[in-house]
């Protein structure tokens, strides 16, 4: 068993998805978790699942998890708080500064209150979701605050390293403002662009490439869930979506009328400045650096795919990320793999030998 940092006991209020996977998360250390929802089946299935137990009286936990939706977090929080008096406190929701102010206004101990945030997800929610490495190489923001000291606040810490994310220090206000940018406008422009296939014709939409299942993938996000977001963290969102569709004026501007003086280099402009933003965007492990993308066909058979990613260790390359594309009907996929651009012409080569086609 992985040496923990954490000594526990670890109490986990609410076992959706970041709840289970915590909890699993901590139980694969060793680290005694107790569980609490204000449902007995998602309870029940945290619990048969191996997330930790269900909490009892008398429990005294070193640290608190609050996982629960946004608009009943604060509450959550303030209750936890006047429970346990000896407990340090945290939570995971994605907006920080409302909440903070919330407890402030409360008169809440904030001396042992430190919000948190994971930038980890899926697609689906629920314990059964919840994966023990879930969080690994996330970032894990912790919303710094003068309130806590130190040491009290180092215990959150210990959570977030054991958990195998990356630790990263923001006030409230600075992660509100940066999550506005990385995440919530980006699901609203996921939604709104998802929402035009709504009407569009079978025929158009069965021409759909990876394109947009890239730019719409988030858009199967809860609904339920994301109003609670939206609505907390409204004014950064709303900042970022004026800028954006200030941009779209002007494409629309320069798509009105093409031939007109200009409008072919306002048009380049922007996708250039595309281009420009895209590259700021971290890779693997967080580092800035692009790679070269090779795409390879590979037959609708089984093991086609394992074959080719076995080959590629064979040669000796590491392969930094993988994406699949499948268009119906075809007999074929297509694998594009990223890898570093000093290997791509050895491994084409060597692809190529062993009977592989490169597409592109």
């Amino acid at each position: 068993m992985v040496e923990s940092r954490l000594s526990g006991p670890v109490r986990v209020v609410g076992v959706g998805l970041l709840g289970a996977s915590i909890g699993l998360g901590l139980r694969a250390r060793g680290i005694e978790v107790q569980l609490a929802d204000a449902s007995p089946t998602h309870l029940a299935i945290a619990v048969d699942y191996g997330a930790g137990r269900a909490a009892e009286p008398g429990d005294t936990p070193a640290l608190i998890v609050v996982c629960v939706p946004p608009d009943v977090t604060a509450d959550v929080i303030a209750a936890e708080l006047a429970a346990y008096p000896d407990a340090i406190v945290t939570d995971v929701a994605s907006v920080k500064l409302g909440i903070f102010d919330d407890l402030s206004a409360r008169g809440a101990d904030l001396s042992r209150y430190l919000g948190s945030h994971p930038l980890a997800g899926r697609e689906r929610g629920g314990p059964l979701s919840g994966r023990a490495d879930l969080f690994v190489g996330r970032p894990w923001v912790v919303a710094a605050h003068d309130g806590i000291s130190y040491q009290r606040a180092s215990v959150i810490d210990d959570l977030i390293l054991d958990l195998g994310a990356t630790l990263v220090e923001m006030t409230a206000a600075e992660h509100d403002r940066a999550v506005a940018l990385v995440s919530h406008a980006p699901q609203v422009v996921s939604s709104l662009m998802a929402r035009r296939l709504t009407e569009a014709p079978h025929s158009a939409v069965n021409l759909s490439g990876q394109g947009l299942r890239d730019v719409t993938r988030i858009a199967a996000s809860d609904p339920e869930l994301w109003v609670q977001i939206l609505g907390a963290n409204a004014e950064p969102v709303l900042e970022i979506l004026r800028a954006y569709r200030d941009d779209l004026d002007r494409f629309i501007d320069a798509l009105a009328d093409p031939a007109a003086p200009g409008a072919r280099r306002r048009i380049a402009e922007e996708i250039v400045g595309g281009n420009t933003g895209v590259q700021r965007i971290p890779g693997k492990h967080g580092v800035d650096r692009r790679f070269t993308t090779l795409v390879v066909m590979v037959d609708d058979t089984p093991g086609q795919l394992a074959r080719l990613l076995n080959e590629i260790g064979e040669v000796g390359v590491n392969l930094e990320d993988l994406r699949l594309e499948h268009s119906p009907g075809a007999q074929f996929g297509l694998a594009e793999i990223q890898i570093v651009p000093e290997a791509a012409e050895s491994l084409t080569e060597e692809l190529a030998r062993r009977g592989w086609r490169i597409a592109g």
